[in-house]
């Protein structure tokens, strides 16, 4: 069955119909289409072409001729040639023939050795590009400068002031240690009582750790997070002290 719905037939479509044709209303046309029309052709039509539409063209007797556009030099003249030859400063006399020159000038200048002198040779240079670029070879690191200085080797200035101050500080140092010792308010620590303090810091590190370990893995409460670095600020100082503690031999403590 096909899918397309014809119309019921019926008799009255076989009669012809007439046909009705809709007028259309008239285009509208503005007023100002004129004027608009007139200032486009004074406007625009006059200069479509590359230049003025309209050129006067020469006559064909003044055709363009050889050398008519080159420029002219002006023309040399008596005048122009004594004003070339003028000079402004008057140059000496000629000395006369019973004039005498001047004797007993002397100077230092060796003429024989400037005679012989070699010519300047050209500053050595590297190339070091493929383009021809070149550069003093003297600055450009590939000479041994620095071992021919008279200074090399030794210590700078800035160096030997430092270790001053530090001898200088270290001094200072002994003498106020031996100050206390003889007052009797300090007292070193022994070999002894070092060891031991480091291992009771490393058992309470030791301790602190093992508390740390047993630690929640979800710290979701603040005390649970305020626990936790607690026991890490702790921790951390009590590296800090045994690092302290084996670093230094000599230790000094108040008798108090």
């Amino acid at each position: 069955m096909s899918g397309f719905i014809y119309p019921p037939e019926s008799v009255y479509n076989l009669l012809p119909k007439e046909e009705v044709h809709t007028q259309r209303p008239p285009r509208y046309m503005s007023k100002f289409r004129p004027a608009v029309v007139l200032e486009k052709r004074s406007i625009k039509e006059a200069m479509k072409t590359m230049g003025p539409a309209k050129v006067e063209v020469p006559p064909p007797d003044k055709y363009l001729k050889k050398h008519s556009n080159d420029s002219k030099l002006p023309e040399i003249t008596q005048c122009s040639k004594e004003g070339r030859n003028t000079c402004a400063v008057r140059k000496p006399p000629v000395p006369a023939r019973t004039d005498q020159p001047l004797m007993g000038l002397h100077t230092k200048r060796d003429f024989i050795r400037t005679a012989s002198v070699v010519p300047m040779k050209p500053r050595p240079a590297c190339v070091d590009t493929s383009k021809g670029h070149k550069q003093p070879l003297e600055k450009s690191g590939l000479l041994p400068e620095y071992i021919k200085k008279k200074d090399y080797g030794e210590v700078p200035e800035y160096l030997k002031q430092r270790i001053e101050e530090e001898q200088r500080a270290h001094e200072e140092n002994l003498r106020f240690l031996k100050d206390q010792r003889e007052q009797g308010t300090i007292k070193q620590l022994s070999d002894e009582e070092r060891q031991s303090l480091i291992e009771g810091l490393k058992q309470s590190w030791d301790q602190l750790h093992h508390d740390y370990q047993g630690l929640s893995l979800v710290t979701d409460t603040m005390k649970k997070k305020a626990h936790k670095q607690r026991l890490e600020g702790s921790m951390k100082q009590l590296e800090t002290d045994i690092k302290f503690l084996e670093r230094f031999k000599t230790i000094y403590i108040p008798k108090n």
